[in-house]
């Protein structure tokens, strides 16, 4: 699995290279930034998107992706109360809170509010607390989970991103991370994610996010700020795509304000939207071919994509956009399924812009003794 998803991350490395050089990035007020098309996976534009930055309050996206994990696992439930420990409520008395008291019960739902809506450092520490026992323990796990998502210039100190010299990232794995919340857990971004106020304890406290206001299709993400931050803003929009819906998300980090970060996050957001078109090349399941099986249980194969295959190419570019399979022929029984059968090129004016692993759709047993020495002497003279 790891060897077929850097095969991906490759692919989509091609993708992102060809497209960037076909237009130009529009100018951004930021330290760094990146665009994302979540829908195809490609970036669309950056600029030093492997900056190392400190990621302030979206460290708290991790920690949402680890409860919402604990969620979906029934190792929490959203109605469950828990006692708030005086470390959670003793954390820094300047700094964003959701003002929890000590030994007052609150949900995970409430703490999820405080944390995505209030940016309550106060509510990372008691739900990490809620997941792992401890706020160790959880950054623990927080680190794993780095790990395993592949964000090679990540490390968490601590759930709520107050400063540390441990807690760094870069836009393009706050890219990863935010894309991978979205996509793992849709139900849970739409609840929480989009919701522009939130009242706990009398005190009711705006969602930072200013984009909620300021475009519909907007319905997310995290806003962060430190003093060596600057403003920070993940956001992420949903349009129209054809018959279907179009999902962006930019990452702006380092900006000299709120108003700024907020203006040049929907300018990247528009850019992306007017200036690129994302189409369905192939369905997930959809055989592309169904080429011979030498010593097989049967005589052909079906192959193709274990998911829905998109690109994000400039505007007017798609009908121009030809494939060509290369398979690895001979196909010898047994054949896994989603093993690699293939490569498919993408070409557009006759250059290959992105190659995408094709497998087979289904599993092939060899064939009995005999089928198999039959075709053994057939491949011979092939």
């Amino acid at each position: 699995m790891k060897k077929f998803l850097a095969t991906i991350a490759a692919s989509l490395l091609t993708v992102s290279v060809a497209v960037a050089q076909s237009l130009p990035a529009p100018s951004v007020a930021a330290r760094s930034w990146l665009l994302l098309d979540v829908t195809s996976n490609q970036v669309l534009g950056s600029q030093d998107a492997t900056l190392r930055i400190e990621p302030a309050s979206l460290t708290k996206i991790m920690t949402a992706y680890l409860v919402f994990g604990a969620l979906k696992d029934k190792k929490l439930d959203l109605n469950q109360s828990i006692n708030v420990s005086t470390h959670a409520w003793k954390v820094d008395a300047g700094s964003s809170k959701m003002f929890i008291e000590p030994n007052k019960p609150v949900t995970i739902n409430e703490l999820l509010y405080g944390l995505n809506v209030q940016s309550g450092n106060d509510a990372a520490v008691a739900l990490a607390e809620a997941v792992a026992g401890s706020e160790d323990a959880f950054v623990v796990q927080m680190n794993r989970e780095v790990e395993r998502m592949g964000l090679k210039n990540t490390h968490f100190a601590n759930p709520h991103g107050l400063p540390s010299p441990q807690n760094y990232s870069t836009a393009q794995d706050l890219s990863t991370l935010a894309s991978r919340l979205i996509l793992d857990f849709p139900e849970f971004y739409k609840t929480y994610y989009s919701t522009k106020s939130y009242t706990y304890n009398k005190i009711t406290q705006p969602n930072r996010n200013r984009l909620l206001w300021l475009d519909p299709s907007v319905d997310g993400m995290k806003t962060g700020h430190t003093e060596a931050a600057g403003y920070c803003l993940i956001s992420s929009a949903n349009r129209p795509n054809g018959t279907g819906q179009r999902r962006l998300l930019s990452v702006v980090t380092g900006a000299n304000s709120d108003q700024i970060r907020a203006q040049e996050s929907l300018k990247l957001l528009n850019w992306g939207f007017l200036n690129f078109d994302t189409v369905k090349l192939y369905e997930k399941g959809q055989s592309i071919g169904t080429p011979e099986v030498w010593k097989g249980s049967q005589a052909n194969v079906k192959i193709g994509f274990n998911r829905d295959l998109y690109m994000t190419l400039p505007k007017g570019a798609a009908a121009r956009l030809k494939p060509t399979l290369d398979r690895k022929d001979p196909l010898v029984a047994p054949i896994a399924k989603d093993s690699k059968v293939g490569t498919l090129k993408m070409m557009l004016d006759g250059k290959s812009i992105a190659d995408y692993p094709v497998l087979s759709l289904e599993q092939v047993d060899q064939a009995s003794i005999f089928g198999r020495a039959w075709d053994s002497v057939r491949l011979m003279f092939k």
